[in-house]
């Protein structure tokens, strides 16, 4: 199926290009004004006085502006976003991992997320080095992102830190991971065979051997105040998209998502078994896009609606006027202060993400040293 080649200029037409910089500089100006005003104010300064609450308002701004990106993808692109497996439910707190055929597979977990009320509690195991990116290395420190270098003896640490800080069940919670660690090509694949062959381990068509360390942890670490391990397999009906067939609307056409709820407790807790698991499901997982392959669609589809247009066209308008009026005020207006405060937030923003820093919660520090003093 996506193995067909396609031409670009054969679909890139002036409106496509047009309307794609349009998108995107929607996209970016209304990400900067969210994150300086909202971001800033609920993921700094409202975290002085409770994690909970600020991850709260996160969740609800953060996931107003992404709601911009399915709308995008499904409402202005006409891409069809078809769904199959089982059907899941809204309040799950879940660990999803999913097989990498491309740079921008992470982008359609938004669609499921959207439909499930969910969207702006997506989190994200990502490269650290995307976390150097210009201002969207900032959306990733404040959404609590988890960076990762690929190298276990430095990462072991970090994850696990940032991991129990994600334990309260009263938090809602979509945890993403990608065992593969990068995105197939037929080289990456050709490798993770011949390591495959040489270690006696499946050998794998249409996904890369999964590394299994980090699901370990996530699980390990989560599984007490985990619902469900969402396996989430995306197939593409022509070729695989890059970032900029999106903007444009070249491709996808559809993008199949078949999956696959696995309740936490089904799944072994012990490293050697959780790995074993980890591996039978990605062999599960290359069969059924064998079989995607050969007949144009996975089994069981059509688990999910469409969203509701209306509401998130509102959604979009009220996130584009927000950005007028803060643009205005910012570099229009006589109002000095706003000015310098978006001068500091971008210093704190710049800073913060560079250095890692988050703000400490004060009040609920001093509580807690309360308690302590009086026992």
């Amino acid at each position: 199926m996506e193995k067909k080649s396609v031409k670009i200029s054969d679909k890139l037409s002036l409106i496509r290009v047009l309307r794609g910089i349009i998108c995107l500089m929607v996209l970016v100006s209304t990400a900067f004004m969210m994150l300086i005003f909202w971001g800033f104010l609920s993921a700094v300064l409202l975290r002085l006085f409770s994690v909970r609450y600020s991850r709260k308002c996160v969740s609800f701004f953060f996931g107003s502006w992404l709601a911009l990106w399915p709308f995008l993808f499904e409402k202005i692109n006409r891409t069809k976003v078809i769904f199959s497996g089982d059907k899941v439910p809204c309040e799950d707190r879940v660990l999803l991992i999913a097989n990498h055929r491309t740079e921008v597979d992470w982008m359609y977990f938004w669609d499921l997320a959207l439909r499930k009320g969910q969207i702006g509690n997506i989190k994200y195991v990502l490269k650290s080095s995307l976390m150097k990116l210009p201002l969207f290395g900032w959306a990733f420190h404040l959404f609590e992102f988890i960076p990762v270098e690929r190298k276990w003896e430095v990462d072991e640490a970090n994850l696990r830190q940032i991991l129990s800080s994600f334990k309260d069940p009263r938090d809602a919670l979509w945890l993403a991971l990608f065992p593969e660690g990068t995105d197939y090509t037929e080289a990456k694949c050709e490798r993770s065979k011949k390591f495959a062959a040489e270690n006696g381990l499946p050998i794998l068509n249409n996904v890369l051997l999964p590394r299994t360390k980090g699901f370990v942890s996530c699980l390990q670490e989560l599984s007490c105040s985990l619902d469900a391990v969402y396996d989430v397999t995306i197939g593409y009906k022509t070729r695989c998209p890059s970032f900029l067939d999106n903007v444009y609307g070249i491709e996808p056409s559809e993008v199949h998502i078949h999956i696959r709820r696995i309740n936490v407790t089904q799944i072994p807790n012990q490293e050697k078994d959780i790995n074993a698991w980890l591996m039978n499901t990605f062999q599960l997982k290359d069969q059924l896009l064998n079989d995607f392959y050969s007949n144009g669609h996975f089994p069981n589809e059509g688990t999910e609606k469409e969203f509701n247009t209306k509401k998130y066209l509102i959604n979009c308008l009220a996130v584009i006027a927000f950005t007028t009026i803060c643009t205005h005020l910012t570099f229009f207006s006589s109002m000095i202060w706003f000015k310098i405060y978006v001068s500091l937030a971008c210093a704190y923003l710049t800073s913060a993400t560079h250095f890692n820093l988050r703000s400490v919660p004060l009040v609920e520090t001093a509580k807690k040293a309360f308690k302590l003093l009086n026992k």
